[in-house]
């Protein structure tokens, strides 16, 4: 049966404004353990260390070049797919899920029509800081997670209350719904499984790819960090759903249950050359990303490395301006059915 090793970089769990760790993501690369340990052995054939680890190895320049040339040989010879993701658009877009959407939804509004709640996330990320103020704006995201998080009236109350100080009617068509203490956004925030939680996002990602490219049953190994075992969990609840359904989410993007995804195993990184090929693919790109987005300095061009892949391995989260370009995307999206359909089966 088909293996694909995941990795994934940057979890925090429900605090998606985590300073130190702005990006999270996750690679899938479809490699037998043999054949990663023989490209490990062809790029870097005098290493001592127990496993190829690219936070340890990216510090030293000497291993610059065969890092990138490994990358090179896997996404140009095997079936890969990377997610990336702006955890604080994330919180943004969720935001927007769970303290605005449930208002329109309520009066027969499709928010999710071609993208719009893209468009509007991209566009708070942006101007939110500069109507709001920074700070305020930070206060209200922070609200919102802890919210979510707690599902108490008493965190509710004081998400309402932040919202209605600040200058919410700048942007009404995002705030306004909550700064008026909508019953209906009050009941979503609130309900059980509704989490701030990017892993099932990162995964949905991962998932839609390596159901693409599968040519049938496969499974998925993973490390036994405690990070993954968060992963390990979603992943298991969707081998186990057996429902009969689909949904399109983008023009690249759709997802049908139940999954040829049948398995899902834990391993030990020092024992799968497999998997550490696909912490080296992650962390890369993780790190390209904080370079391009001036949160990070570093001497070699990231712009380089993000041209090794094609448009269908590197998915991203990423605010974007184009909103022409974001209607067209996701055209026919089917967004609110896929957050009430995860949200009611899979519980962080």
């Amino acid at each position: 049966m088909e293996c694909f090793a995941v990795d994934e970089s940057g979890y925090t769990g429900f605090d998606l404004l985590n300073n130190d760790q702005p990006f999270q993501g996750a690679s899938a690369v479809s490699i037998s353990n043999e054949e990663a340990a023989a490209l490990i052995k062809k790029h870097f054939p005098r290493l001592q260390a127990d496993e190829l680890k690219y936070s340890s190895l990216t510090r030293r320049p000497n291993y610059r070049e065969p890092l990138f040339n490994l990358q090179r040989d896997v996404l140009a010879n095997h079936k890969c797919v990377t997610c990336v993701a702006n955890k604080r658009f994330l919180l943004i877009l969720m935001f927007l899920d769970y303290a605005t959407e449930p208002w329109y939804y309520e009066r027969g509004c499709n928010f999710y029509q071609d993208g719009q709640n893209y468009s509007l996330a991209s566009l708070l990320y942006y101007t939110a800081p500069t109507f709001l103020s920074e700070e305020r704006f930070n206060g209200i995201l922070d609200a919102f997670q802890r919210a979510v998080k707690e599902k108490s009236r008493d965190a509710i109350d004081k998400l309402v209350y932040r919202v209605g100080r600040s200058n919410w009617n700048a942007i009404g068509e995002a705030f306004g719904p909550i700064a008026k203490n909508s019953p209906e956004c009050r009941k979503a925030i609130a309900t059980p499984g509704v989490s701030t939680d990017a892993a099932l996002v990162i995964l949905q990602a991962l998932i839609n790819r390596m159901e693409v490219m599968s040519d049938g049953p496969y499974r998925v190994e993973h490390d036994r960090s405690t990070n993954l075992l968060q992963y390990h969990s979603l992943i298991q609840q969707l081998v186990e759903h057996k429902n009969d359904t689909q949904f399109t989410q983008s023009k690249i993007a759709s997802i049908t249950f139940p999954l040829k995804l049948s398995e899902v195993t834990q391993v030990d990184s020092k024992d799968s050359p497999a998997v550490q090929i696909v912490d080296v693919l992650v962390g890369a790109a993780i790190e390209a990303t904080k370079v391009m987005t001036k949160q990070k300095e570093a001497n070699y061009d990231p712009e380089t490395l993000i041209r090794l892949y094609r448009d269908d391995q590197f998915i991203h989260y990423i605010p974007s301006l184009n909103f022409d370009e974001q209607k067209e995307f996701r055209k026919g999206s089917q967004g609110a059915d896929v957050i009430d359909y995860f949200s009611k089966n899979f519980k962080p």
